[in-house]
């Protein structure tokens, strides 16, 4: 499988890599912003995980030139794709009339704009049966518990959450699925600044297992959908 994951260098998405390279004849691109957490995942799997390769992508994906600077990086190492799981995230805790509209921009930019960006980018690529898998958040999901401090971080998952419902519907003629796993409370780094000094019932380790198994079989019976991945919020 050749497989794409943004956000690698650490929380899920580093789990992810792992657990995707764990499967045995996995090619993987990890993209991210830091060199050393890329490079040093790369050997860690090469070690462990023979079977599969990966191959690091640094690159900020705040920035414009995804066909310029990041297509030719992806096309280097695949004329195919199979899955992309779009896991790049940023989370601003404060409360609301202390945001800024520049923070704003960015938490839009890494959140919803990213995930649009690569999708364009990845769908030429694609060939029926591929699997878009977006990571949401539980506070992205109309109805659910809400927090302060987390207006524009739930906003910008509400957002992902309906761009997959939407873009199922577009993707339909190119028999490609996208779906938006809405996450709960995970002991990342991003959930300790949300809610510092409480314990997820899940790991990064139990998180990454699941969406590697979504990512691989969940097209075949969803398409479209904004799934709840949560036993606790927070």
């Amino acid at each position: 499988m050749n497989i794409i994951v943004t956000g690698a260098s650490k929380g899920i998405g580093l789990e992810v890599v792992r657990a995707f390279a764990a499967k045995g004849n996995c090619k993987i691109i990890a993209i991210a912003r830091s060199e050393t957490a890329l490079f040093k995942l790369r050997e860690e799997c090469a070690v462990s995980f023979p079977e599969s390769i990966v191959v690091p992508v640094v690159y900020d994906l705040t920035m414009s030139a995804y066909r310029t600077e990041l297509l030719p990086r992806i096309d280097k190492h695949f004329n195919r794709i199979d899955i992309l799981i779009n896991n790049a995230g940023k989370l601003i805790n404060k409360p609301f009339d202390m945001l800024s509209e520049y923070e704003f921009d960015n938490l839009i930019d890494v959140n919803v704009k990213s995930a649009f960006k690569m999708i364009k980018l990845c769908v030429p690529l694609m060939h029926k049966n591929a699997h878009i898998v977006n990571i949401g958040s539980m506070g992205g999901v109309q109805g659910s518990v809400k927090f302060p401090g987390l207006s524009v971080y739930s906003a910008s998952k509400g957002a992902l959450a309906i761009l997959t419902e939407c873009l199922a519907e577009e993707l339909k003629n190119k028999h490609i699925s996208i779906n938006c796993l809405a996450l709960g409370a995970v002991q990342t780094e991003m959930f300790h600044v949300a809610f510092p000094g409480f314990k997820a019932p899940n790991s990064t380790e139990q998180m990454a297992a699941y969406i590697v198994d979504f990512a691989i079989k969940g097209h075949e019976f969803f398409n479209g959908k904004i799934l709840p991945v949560s036993v606790s919020t927070p």
